[in-house]
């Protein structure tokens, strides 16, 4: 039987042209304002995962 993609798993991941996986940085809610600049500035970019995690959740997107 074919995989299903998990769909939790596909909205929190995203795999660049090269294979990377990114992912959102947490704390972006609320609270924001008594956070330094650096903090709110670093909060924007995505985060590369580990390659430790890589082929779990690969297998879970199921695009590979």
């Amino acid at each position: 039987m074919k995989q299903k993609t998990n769909k939790t798993v596909a909205k929190r991941f995203q795999i660049t042209g090269s294979g990377k996986l990114l992912r959102r940085k947490g704390g972006k809610n609320h609270f924001n304002s008594r956070e330094s600049g650096k903090v709110t500035r670093n909060k924007r970019r995505d985060e590369t995962m580990s390659h430790s995690f890589e082929k779990s959740i690969k297998m879970l997107i199921s695009n590979f």
